[in-house]
């Protein structure tokens, strides 16, 4: 038994060390900077999730091979390219985006800016059914082509919310909410069975402004009216033919034909791969280099105490990290990139401080993604300059407050209980009964107090009247267009507007060049296999919506007042 027990553990150690052996060559191979070719195109494949920031893990180098996408890293490859002599063209292979508007339009703006260095970028597509966010994209490019069987799917914006209270009802479940106020809809699937008026109000409104969005830039990009590109959508199909005559495509060609055709127009013979280029240290290329700007990356949804690897915000570790920056001397400015739909009041006004206190010291500049709302905004709206994209998602200054009764399932299922208190309200939070009207009363004066604060922060921040922002806020959601003409953001624009106005602020010549210091730190393949790392904010996969509704779910027990957007759809 014993020799038995020796041999299992020297196979064991054997093991061990072969997978050890085996890792450090990958990891040793995945860390050198590779070396592009005189004359590339860098090949950049565009589909499936787009996160704001990632860095990668063991799992994406080692068994998938791949890192994930990411609009940082995008952005900072074409930002490369832009002046690398190496790299002539870019190829955007084109397939079905899980990101929303406003992060395809922060790429299609970095597109846009590469163009200007003289240099082509063309985007492929096999086939595109459901297409617009994706086509909105292409349309930045020098050259749009399509697969010769391909079909090309432009139909507009559209979207369908679940409503589950008729499914709560069956269930005996109840969802007891108490919110500020009309607009401030977070719940309403679960407390209605559809639209309110307010909320209709608010949906059409966001949705309407994003395809107007939508419809005038892709106008203007294809040199059709505005007319044209609605007669366009209304169609919604084309086959490659068609959509090679309605002006919509450039080219039909497969793929060893589109790349012949970007060697030949361009001079480059040799692909040089996205994540291979990632790794190009841009210092390399003379670029990141002057004054210190941190970068601070804030995603998902915004609780107390420490970050989460799901896509959680820790007031605590985003604090300290603002801290640092507040505390370095080197650091000129501050750039908070948000993209979160809010959480816990009290979590998102303990990040608020940690801003306001930065901002006396440095400037500090927000830069706004797909969603910057509720707690996202309060985050937000303490700093110099607010800057978002006409698509991102912001405003909803409102407060939520609820749990859900689970009283009627409980009989259903033949549980019962007996209460014993010591306190009139002491089970207060209970799943097994309801909010009394004078428990209702006493939230509602909680949370109408909470608003106060919100507004009145708000007011301060933007330079503007308590009555103003309540005019505004009362839970509503803006488009970043809306919000820029409310006075809730300054200017739109991406992250590179936001690093101008950084180095305004800060006194640093537009001809300068800054350091991006980046927070969260990217982490090295070596280190996330063996090594001990700060958690990573990673949004988690799937969409938006889906994600958000079990976010909601378990905000609910009733345990902290909520500022949080309501879960949009992800319009396609």
């Amino acid at each position: 038994m014993k020799r038995s027990r020796y041999v299992l553990i020297i196979v064991l150690v054997f093991l061990v060390l072969g997978v050890v052996t085996v890792a450090s060559f990958l990891l040793s191979s995945l860390s050198r900077s590779p070396s592009v070719p005189a004359r590339a195109y860098l090949d950049i494949p565009l589909a499936g999730e787009i996160v704001e920031w990632a860095s990668p893990t063991w799992i994406d180098a080692l068994i998938l091979g791949r890192t994930p996408l990411s609009v940082h890293d995008i952005w900072w490859n074409l930002r490369k390219a832009r002046g690398d002599r190496r790299v002539r063209s870019v190829l955007l292979r084109l397939n079905l985006l899980l990101c929303d508007w406003a992060k395809v339009n922060e790429i299609r703006e970095a597109v846009i800016d590469f163009r200007r260095s003289g240099k082509q970028v063309y985007a492929y597509i096999e086939e595109a059914p459901d297409f617009d966010k994706e086509y909105f994209l292409a349309t930045a490019c020098d050259r749009i082509i399509l697969h010769p069987l391909g079909w090309l799917g432009v139909n507009g914006l559209g979207g369908s919310a679940p409503f589950l209270k008729g499914t709560l009802d069956k269930l005996g479940i109840q969802a007891e909410v108490e919110h500020v106020e009309e607009f401030k809809t977070a719940y309403n699937m679960f407390t209605e069975k559809g639209y309110t008026p307010s909320h209709r109000l608010m949906m059409e409104s966001i949705l309407g402004d994003l395809f107007e969005t939508y419809v005038g830039t892709v106008a203007e990009a294809r040199e059709k009216s505005e007319e044209e590109v609605r007669a366009w959508i209304d169609k919604g199909f084309f086959h490659a033919d068609e959509a090679l005559r309605a002006g919509l495509v450039d080219d039909l060609m497969f793929e060893d034909e589109a790349l012949r055709l970007v060697a030949e127009a361009s001079g480059a013979d040799r692909r040089i791969r996205h994540e291979d280029y990632a790794r190009i240290k841009p210092e390399s290329l003379g670029l990141n280099r002057g004054r210190k700007v941190a970068l601070i990356y804030a995603m998902g949804t915004i609780l107390g105490g420490e970050s989460l690897n799901d896509g959680m915000i820790g007031s605590r570790t985003l604090g300290r990290r603002l801290r640092r920056a507040r505390e370095d001397q080197n650091t000129a400015a501050v750039i908070l990139r948000v993209d979160s739909p809010g959480g816990s009041a009290v979590a998102s006004d303990s990040i608020w401080r940690e801003v306001a206190l930065t901002k006396k010291v440095k400037p500090v500049v927000v830069s706004m993604s797909d969603v910057a709302g509720s707690g996202g905004y309060w985050i937000s709206m303490g700093a110099h300059r607010i800057v978002a994209q006409p698509q991102t998602l912001t405003g909803s200054i409102g407060v939520l407050f609820g749990k859900f009764n689970l009283k009627g399932l409980y009989e259903t299922l033949g549980v019962r209980s007996e209460r014993i208190v010591f306190g009139k309200h002491a089970d207060l939070f209970s799943s097994f009964r309801s909010f009394t009207l004078e428990e209702r009363a006493a939230v509602k004066k909680q949370i109408l107090w909470i608003y106060d604060r919100f507004l009145t922060k708000a007011a301060e921040g933007r330079d503007t009247t308590k009555e103003d922002v309540d005019r505004i806020g009362r839970g509503r959601v803006w488009t970043g267009r809306q919000a820029h003409g409310l006075g809730l953001v300054d200017e739109m624009g991406g992250l590179s507007r936001a690093i101008e106005l950084a180095k305004e602020l800060a006194g640093i010549s537009a001809y300068q060049d800054v350091r991006l210091d980046v927070w969260p730190r990217k982490t090295s393949v070596w280190g996330s296999l063996f090594g001990r790392r700060e958690a990573v904010m990673k949004t988690a996969p799937g969409p938006r919506f889906f994600k958000a509704l079990s976010e909601l779910e378990a905000l609910l027990p009733g345990d902290r007042v909520l500022s949080l957007m309501p879960p949009i759809p992800s319009f396609r």
